[in-house]
């Protein structure tokens, strides 16, 4: 049974450390398309088609050629974000955070290389698929500027007309919003796709996370997300909305009308994505900004299940809730955490006292059971068959040291993955040196102090092991100290206050116990 307890602990360790790494965020298989649309990319598949699109127009000949003028940038700014359009496509070529700071503590930029399929850029099928980007619009103004001092609210119009093609994109902006009015209408033009872009965002430049990055897209009620392994995709069915993420940031088309497919592709390694449309008039919201729950939830278009918190999300949704109400009143995340973990504690108490007092009763109980071992070390059924008559005599649980590790797993995983995802953590200062919650402490104090937590808790912690098993099991503390150096400082300090609060227990478990 000790071995038993020991590998049920392991076990536990291992769910507990290596959730993130072994099972990431659930993502759908793709399907493999059918060959008459795998032959090139931008082949995958037949436009949308929604109740009102008439059949599309094709137009003898070659397509417009490309205007002589040259392009130039039009340049947006709020109080929130600096974005650069080309006359060139009218497509975005530069999208900056001004609210939110890189590693290198200037303003994050997720929208910065436009590519062969740049942001809000229109795709032909076929061989001439990049001439819409070199098709120079006109445009409105040259720049748009909104303040709290000024306009809150602002227009773009790009215009596109030759040869009986037409195609107008307008832009509503409003200042202390993300959230974008965009409207495009093309007529006489062939099938198309609108591109949301390729390398977005800020993590894959900074050394990678653990979080999913690249394209996602909400179909009637499930989200896929796509990665660079992914294969060519068409999707049909109501799409809600098409998205670029990463770790803390996301850049998504909503369409307000009706939309039928999508389309996902490998563009120089990168996955990009894309509505397939048909020449009409469209209504969309644009977002281009954090992947902050109640924002995103406000614009009523479920584009706040973007923010994913795991399989436990049904735990991790009222601890976030939590998190987020104690913060109001303290305006501090550190505090906020501390405060959390002991609400989270206190249902655990009862069950972890019951625990403790299986514990004692067990290593109590340690010399009998080694007579039993000696004795009926040829016969285990007949062993185990008088062991459970030990237990039963003494009135011990003899798994009840592990329930509560158990129980607390998905407690942990879920807060694991709400410090983890929650933008709201990103920056948030503490004390003293932890500046930044949602990344590693950068002197390891923290982590340090954590595991000489583990290793007072283990010291007072009854056990049943023998004295081989006890010393292995002091090595938990040095794993877990060098695995929470990397971890981020509000896990760490969730792990450390949670270890404190059991040594308090265990203190007064054991007094009661004396």
């Amino acid at each position: 049974m000790d071995k038993r307890t020991l590998i049920a602990v392991i076990l536990s360790l291992i769910v507990l450390l290596g959730w993130s790494y072994l099972f990431k965020q659930k993502q759908v298989p793709m399907e493999p398309m059918p060959e008459q649309q795998a032959a090139a990319p931008l082949k995958t598949a037949p436009p949308a088609r929604t109740g009102t699109v008439k059949p599309v127009m094709q137009i003898p000949g070659a397509y417009p050629s490309a205007a002589m003028a040259e392009a130039n940038d039009v340049v947006v700014e709020t109080d929130l974000y600096k974005a650069v359009f080309s006359t060139g496509g009218a497509i975005v070529k530069y999208w900056e955070l001004k609210t939110y700071k890189d590693k290198d503590k200037m303003p994050v930029v997720l929208l910065a290389e436009p590519g062969p399929a740049p942001a809000l850029g229109i795709i032909f099928e076929g061989p001439d698929r990049n001439l819409p980007q070199e098709w120079v619009y006109t445009v409105n103004t040259k720049k748009l500027t909104l303040s709290g001092r000024g306009s809150s609210k602002g227009e773009l119009i790009f215009t596109y007309s030759s040869q009986g093609i037409s195609i107008i994109k307008k832009f509503v902006f409003h200042n202390n919003d993300y959230k974008i009015d965009f409207s495009l209408e093309a007529v006489n033009t062939p099938s198309f796709m609108l591109s949301l872009g390729t390398d977005f965002g800020i993590f894959d430049k900074e050394g990678g996370s653990r979080s999913h990055s690249g394209p996602v897209i909400l179909v009637d009620t499930d989200k896929t997300e796509f990665t660079e392994k992914s294969e060519n995709k068409y999707l049909t069915g109501n799409i809600r909305w098409i998205a670029q993420e990463d770790q803390y940031f996301t850049a998504a088309i909503i369409p307000l009308d009706p939309i039928e497919g999508a389309s996902v592709w490998k563009e120089k390694d990168a996955p990009e994505i894309a509505l397939n449309l048909a020449p009409q008039k469209y209504d969309f919201t644009f977002y281009v900004g954090p992947k902050e729950y109640d924002r995103l939830k406000a614009l009523n278009a479920g584009l706040e299940y973007i923010v994913d918190f795991g399989w436990f999300s049904i735990v991790a949704m009222p601890l976030f809730w939590t998190l987020k109400f104690f913060y109001k009143y303290m305006g501090n995340y550190g505090w906020a955490i501390i405060f959390l973990t002991i609400l989270v504690r206190v249902p655990f108490i009862p069950i972890l006292h019951k625990s403790q007092q299986s514990m004692k009763k067990m290593q109590k109980i340690q010399p009998l059971m080694a007579e039993l071992k000696e004795k009926y070390k040829n016969d285990s059924v007949k062993m185990q068959k008088e062991m459970m008559q030990l237990y039963k005599k003494h009135k011990v649980n003899p798994v009840g040291g592990c329930l509560p590790m158990f129980l607390q797993v998905p407690v942990f995983i879920a807060l694991y993955n709400v410090l983890l995802k929650a933008i709201e953590l990103r920056g948030a200062p503490f004390v003293l040196w932890i500046t930044d919650l949602a990344s590693k402490d950068p002197y390891y104090v923290l982590p340090v102090i954590m595991g000489i937590t583990m290793v007072i808790q283990q010291k007072m912690t009854p056990t049943a092991m023998d004295p081989k098993q006890a010393k292995m099991m002091m090595l938990m503390p040095i794993v877990f100290t060098f695995m929470f150096l990397q971890f981020a400082a509000g896990l760490v300090l969730y792990w450390l206050v949670n270890n404190i609060l059991g040594i308090i227990q265990q203190y007064y478990a054991n007094k009661k116990a004396a």
